[in-house]
């Protein structure tokens, strides 16, 4: 993994020396208003982070790609992440506190992500699965060129009741085209 640079972030490859860092911005229950709960303790933080440090699921199929969201005060506003599959897909995912919401720093960095996917990792096709009540997520992503997936991907995915699957295809020649 490399480290990304953008105009206004650095996207740092997660590492459990973040974790300390990282259980403040995680902490905010406000980022977690559809899904999901803090961490339960900087301990826990710390071990899932050095798991992640792997790289890869125990099955090595796939890649698990982190990185922490730093500005250039030196604080960090969250993460994006993505599961990378052997055949040129990807899910990602991404978690700013609330602190960040409203600056366009969440599409920067998903959008940098997405750029490395797709220059880098070979990825083409792109999900995120995400609560339908989530339209700040939702304006997020289909700015970002991805649309509600299909049906028939809502099943393959196994998305939950109150979830919709967004979906986006790339092209590896449109580096910096989002």
């Amino acid at each position: 993994m490399r480290v990304i640079n953008t105009n206004s972030l650095t996207l740092e490859p997660q590492i459990a020396a973040h974790a300390e860092q990282m259980f403040v911005v995680l902490s905010d229950p406000a980022i977690y208003q559809f899904e999901n709960e803090p961490p339960p303790s900087l301990d826990w933080l710390r071990t899932r982070f050095t798991k992640l440090e792997t790289r890869r699921s125990a099955d090595g199929h796939e890649q698990w790609l982190n990185w922490v969201i730093r500005l250039p005060t030196s604080e960090l506003a969250g993460y994006v992440q993505a599961t990378v599959y052997p055949e040129g897909r990807a899910g990602i995912a991404y978690q700013l506190s609330r602190a960040y919401w409203g600056q366009g720093l969440a599409r920067e960095a998903v959008k940098a992500m997405i750029s490395e996917l797709v220059e880098h990792y070979e990825v083409h096709s792109l999900f995120a699965v995400l609560k339908s009540e989530n339209r700040r997520s939702m304006r997020l992503l289909e700015h970002l060129g991805f649309s509600l997936a299909s049906a028939e991907q809502h099943v393959t995915h196994r998305v939950d009741f109150g979830e919709v699957l967004m979906h986006r295809e790339s092209r590896a020649n449109e580096k910096n085209a989002l």
